[in-house]
């Protein structure tokens, strides 16, 4: 009987191991996404003012700066102890710029949601601040599923935007539905499980 509860914790831990690896990915990926959506958006669409009354919303390029300054603010608020890139100004920085800058935030978050994902008794990210203001969480599933879906929520944002200001990005970027595909761009050598 002990031989074969051990056997099961032993079982539960692989799939933890599992589901803590695939979310990891999954945020890998998640840049790719953005880094593929800045490499083909149209220059003119970067600073155009969204539709309706002006100053009402934010331009293209004010959403990727936001993206990776509130990533920023959790790197500064959760993993202190990890270097965070400088911030993006909304209102000057260019594409290239967003996109460098991305890929460090992104490097930096995938680096606080290993550790907070980590089984170690040692690890440094153990709670979740997504502002100063807000209550904390404990580092988990739940920091990885709020991270993800405001990335995606401003992604969507971004997609709309580009299409009511004439610039249709999915008809040249339909890979952001391609998991595999982003998978490799992330240098995963797993496949989406």
């Amino acid at each position: 009987m002990a031989l074969e509860s051990h056997a099961v914790t032993f079982q539960s831990y692989a799939v933890l191991a599992e589901i803590r690896d695939t979310l990891l990915e999954t945020y890998a990926s998640n840049d790719a996404m953005n880094q593929l959506i800045l490499s083909h958006l149209d220059p003119r669409a970067w600073r155009a003012q969204p539709p309706g009354q002006k100053g009402s919303g934010r331009t293209i390029a004010a959403i990727f700066a936001h993206l990776h300054n509130v990533r920023c603010k959790w790197l500064r608020l959760t993993a202190p102890h990890l270097k965070r890139p400088p911030l993006l100004d909304p209102d000057r920085c260019n594409m290239k710029q967003a996109a460098a800058a991305h890929r460090r935030s992104a490097a930096q978050c995938l680096r606080m949601l290993t550790d907070a994902l980590s089984a170690a008794p040692n690890r440094r990210v153990a709670r979740f601040s997504r502002d100063s203001w807000m209550p904390t969480w404990p580092a988990g599933g739940t920091m990885f599923a709020y991270m993800f879906a405001h990335e995606a929520h401003h992604r969507g944002q971004i997609v709309m935007l580009a299409h009511q200001l004439g610039y249709r990005i999915l008809d040249k970027t339909p890979g952001i539905w391609q998991w595999e595909k982003l998978w490799k761009q992330a240098g995963l050598t797993t496949r989406p499980r």
